[in-house]
């Protein structure tokens, strides 16, 4: 199981959510009334359910025993997670690299990583710190980045109502935000 989760362990009452979802929605006049509109709440309570529910996984790792001291990147990994805010879908893509020290992570398991941070309530700038602060807690590397470019529905569909902008949240550790040098290659590759 994923050490270190920050993820809230409370289960899940389906039923009080779907009863809280019809209440909601005759609030705000939406009447349930229609055919195609009955089953809304249930459907509602289970989507929110499933975005808030990383699927488990185990932090895989392996002996460096070739001693690889480049970097490792995954890029454009899909991400969805909810304006913690407004509870509004955002999506987007997320970079994730590291500089290996005495050991190497599964590849799958950089995006779970991301998955698991992304199934709650968020704010963009915590996630990508998370993810980060994570890796380099439990791996140990000598430098992390993420960067995380991400489109958000509570600007884009209200308030603003700007869309296509895109905001974009980085952190790097270790050598990564020490080494110029080493920023700067981890930048070019995830730039577009």
């Amino acid at each position: 199981m994923l050490n270190g989760s920050t993820a809230p362990t409370r289960g899940v009452d389906l039923t009080a959510a779907e009863l809280a979802a019809g209440q909601f929605l005759d609030a705000l006049g939406i009447h349930l009334d229609d055919e195609s509109l009955r089953g809304t709440p249930g459907r509602m309570a289970r989507a929110y359910a499933e975005l808030f529910s990383p699927r488990p996984f185990e932090l895989t790792t392996f002996p460096n025993d070739e001693g690889y001291d480049e970097l490792v990147l995954v890029r454009d990994i899909p991400l969805r997670s909810v304006c913690e805010h407004h509870l509004l879908p955002f999506t987007g893509v997320a970079h994730v690299g590291y500089l290996p020290g005495p050991r190497i992570v599964g590849l799958s398991k950089l995006a779970r990583i991301v998955e698991h941070f992304s199934c709650r309530p968020q704010v963009q700038e915590r996630l990508t710190k998370q993810v980060a602060e994570w890796l380099q807690q439990n791996l140990r590397p000598r430098g992390v980045g993420v960067v995380i470019r991400a489109d958000h529905t509570c600007m884009t569909l209200r308030g603003a109502q700007a869309p296509g902008a895109q905001t974009i949240t980085s952190t790097l550790l270790g050598v990564l935000r020490d080494d110029a040098r080493s920023r700067a290659e981890f930048l070019s590759l995830v730039s577009p």
